[in-house]
């Protein structure tokens, strides 16, 4: 990524270089997540970035080592967009704006492609234990931001004293996760919604009677 100071070759790169590092990782990120992993070749990334076949092999050696910057660009990306739409999450309403926006992000494309995480980890949790291990902590990070809401939640007395907000959380994304499959094989978003509402409704379910004269709903956090 462009804040990387070498390559994978241990030299220091210059702006151009990075810059061409970037647009290589961009086309390899795009190109995988409509295509796949193994169904994108060196040679496609090459041309979609414009790059020679040195520069290429000089930035990534292997297509290995593309895979697993690939994996923290597309990480990185999304952890960040969930950062902005959960850092305030502490209500149900909040909750339910969470998942629309999910969903109305998925729909852009008819549900295509599925979760930019998630399809990368049905390609490459079975083939490298790094990567496994990677992913694994990116959806540990996703799934705390859904329990720190939830904690929030229980905090403010939206919640139960009694609800679990780990596994809450875990359900919630195991909604998502399985709502973006279905979504991508049926190309229309009905049935993520479905889902979350599913597990959404899991988590009224620990809802405390709401009291009068609460404050006004403000943005994600409003209750």
């Amino acid at each position: 990524m462009a804040e990387q100071a070498s390559d994978n070759n241990g030299s220091r790169l210059t702006e151009r270089g990075r810059a061409t590092r970037e647009r290589i990782l961009r086309a390899a990120a795009d190109m995988m997540y409509v295509k796949g992993v193994s169904s994108t070749t060196l040679d496609e990334v090459r041309a979609a970035s414009g790059t020679s076949k040195s520069q290429l092999y000089r930035h990534y050696p292997d297509k290995d080592a593309l895979v697993r910057d690939v994996v923290a660009l597309q990480a990185a990306e999304l952890l960040e967009r969930q950062h902005q739409l959960l850092r305030r999450l502490n209500s149900l309403r909040g909750l339910e704006r969470w998942r629309d926006a999910v969903v109305e992000h998925n729909a852009l494309r008819n549900g295509a492609y599925g979760c930019p995480l998630g399809s990368l980890a049905s390609e490459l949790t079975d083939q490298d234990e790094e990567v496994r291990k990677a992913i694994a902590r990116y959806f540990d990070t996703w799934e705390g931001m859904l329990a720190a809401g939830l904690v929030r939640m229980k905090d403010s007395g939206v919640l139960r004293a009694d609800a679990n907000a780990g596994e809450l959380a875990t359900g919630l994304m195991a909604a998502l996760q399985g709502g973006y499959l279905l979504a991508q094989t049926a190309r229309d978003v009905k049935p993520m919604r479905i889902a979350l509402d599913m597990a959404i409704g899991q988590v009224k379910a620990y809802a405390l009677p709401a009291e009068d004269g609460s404050p006004p709903e403000e943005g994600t956090g409003g209750r």
